[in-house]
């Protein structure tokens, strides 16, 4: 059986679909997945076993000259390469007006997603063939193993997702495996920043566990972040510019991980490293860290992070640190 998935991005998004993908495999024997997603998470989906092919797109840099020659050209050969395939199911578990316009109408195969009572868009169940209800009030990992199981005539299974991808990196763990943790320091939104000030108060406090920290960072105002963090301690390492796959190596072997509210963490969590996550303004209920040995972290009565502690912070992670050697095995597959 050959399915095509539809779930371009955000990075959390593509991480949260990696489950279902996991209980396909295991409900239909022999099944193989294509997958359409943003170019700047292709990595992701080539990490899991059941993924044959990906194929990557361009909407969010293509919408910007739409009709200019250098695009148009992109966008014949995406659609040429899309309709490569007849697809026994076509699933768009986007749910939005983009992508079922843009890529799931394109597609060769019969269509699923989300009916209108549950897309996240409701004008995108107009260009599914077959239509699905699926509960909202569930973690977003829950919503579309609910769809897949829907889409491809299998029981959901009642046990927690598997997103089945740490094994990609069991035999390239660092050299240095255990011997760290990772402080996830950016994210896009200002309100979801935990001040430098926090974020060196508990460096300070790690300082006795005898642990290095790295400071991984995307752009260059992160790397400015990260620098002056470091700045002054000794055991604390600014990481140079790294791809998805270098990042999620050294997150694989991660003794801990600390992170604000970005993709990265859910990354983390999908890696089935222990990771404690930062909330303010954000609930993490149905979008938050899904997998084994994921926390929250919150201000107690304020949705501002600035009134997250560094020693409340320090808490919660310390108890993840442990004394035991870390062995591969750490890490679950």
């Amino acid at each position: 059986m050959r399915v095509l998935i539809v779930k371009t991005s955000s990075m959390g998004d593509v991480l949260h679909t990696l489950p279902a993908l996991t209980d396909a495999m295991r409900a239909i024997p022999g099944i193989r997945f294509d997958w359409v997603v943003e170019e700047g998470f292709a990595q992701i989906p080539a990490w899991h076993a059941a993924v044959e092919r990906v194929l990557p797109v361009a909407i969010r840099r293509w919408r910007k000259d739409w009709f200019s020659a250098p695009v148009k050209a992109e966008r014949r050969a995406f659609r040429k390469a899309l309709q490569a395939v007849h697809y026994d199911a076509v699933i768009d578990a986007q749910g939005l007006i983009k992508s079922a316009a843009l890529v799931t109408r394109l597609a060769h195969g019969v269509k699923h997603g989300m009916d209108w009572r549950s897309a996240r868009e409701p004008l995108a169940s107009l260009f599914y063939r077959k239509r699905h209800p699926v509960e909202k009030q569930q973690h977003a990992v829950e919503r579309t193993r609910e769809l897949f199981a829907k889409s491809l005539g299998y029981a959901k299974p009642q046990t927690k997702g598997d997103y089945a991808i740490a094994q990609h990196f069991l035999h390239h763990l660092p050299a240095d495996a255990g011997r760290y943790v990772v402080f996830l320091h950016a994210t896009t939104r200002d309100d979801k920043h935990w001040p430098e000030s926090h974020w060196r108060q508990l460096i300070a406090l790690m300082a006795p566990t005898g642990l290095r920290i790295k400071l991984p960072w995307g752009a260059s105002h992160e790397e400015a972040r990260a620098r002056r963090l470091a700045d002054g301690a000794s055991l604390v390492e600014v990481l140079p510019r790294m791809s998805l796959e270098q990042i999620a190596h050294v997150l694989a072997g991660a003794r801990a991980v600390v992170s604000v509210d970005t993709g990265l963490s859910h990354l983390t969590a999908a890696l089935d490293r222990p990771n404690v996550t930062l909330y303010g303004p954000t609930d993490p209920g149905l979008i938050g860290g899904y997998g084994q040995n994921q926390h929250t972290c919150k201000p107690e009565h304020s949705q501002q992070l600035n009134d997250l502690s560094a020693e409340a912070v320090f808490a919660a992670v310390a108890p993840l640190l442990g004394n035991k050697p870390f062995e591969s095995g750490d890490v679950h597959g």
